[in-house]
C-alpha cells in the first residue's frame, strides 16, 4: 500500500477569538476560524477575489497558547492536517465537518509573534519553555 499526503498550510486571518474547552480527561482543545484570500485576474481584465474559511482544532500545549495569545483578525500561519467528522443528529440528519488539525502555529503580527510546534510528551528532545 503506498503512503498518501495530508499537509495544509494557511495563511489567514481569524474570524473569531478562539474558544478553549476540555475533554472528559483533561485534555485542552482550542477551536477557531481562519479566513483566506485569493484574487485573480479573469480574461476580461475583471479583477476578482475569493475568501475561503478553514475550521481549525489545535490539541494539548498548543490549544492552550492560540488560546492565550489569538485573538479575532489575528493574522497566522498554521500547518497540520484535514480531517473530516461527521455525525448524526435527533432528527437523523447525517452532518460533516472538514477541520485543520493544527500541529503548528506561527503568529504573523502583533508583538506575541512567533512559532510553536505541537509535539509528544514522549519527545527524547524537549524545546525550551517558550511562550509560544
Amino acid at each position: 500500500m503506498s503512503r498518501g499526503l495530508n499537509r495544509v498550510m494557511i495563511i489567514g486571518n481569524l474570524g473569531r477569538d478562539p474558544e478553549m474547552r476540555y475533554t472528559p480527561s483533561g485534555k485542552p482543545v482550542t477551536t477557531f476560524s481562519v479566513a483566506t484570500s485569493r484574487s485573480w485576474v479573469t480574461s476580461d481584465g475583471d479583477r476578482r477575489e475569493a475568501t475561503e474559511w478553514f475550521n481549525v482544532v489545535a490539541w494539548g500545549n498548543l490549544a492552550e497558547i492560540c488560546n492565550q495569545f489569538l485573538r479575532k483578525a489575528s493574522r497566522v500561519y498554521v500547518e497540520g492536517h484535514l480531517q473530516t467528522r461527521n455525525w448524526e443528529d435527533n432528527d437523523r440528519h447525517r452532518h460533516y465537518r472538514t477541520e485543520l488539525v493544527a500541529s503548528e502555529m506561527l503568529i504573523l503580527d502583533g508583538k506575541h509573534s512567533g512559532s510553536r510546534r505541537e509535539s509528544d510528551d514522549n519527545d527524547a528532545e524537549e524545546e525550551p519553555d517558550l511562550p509560544f
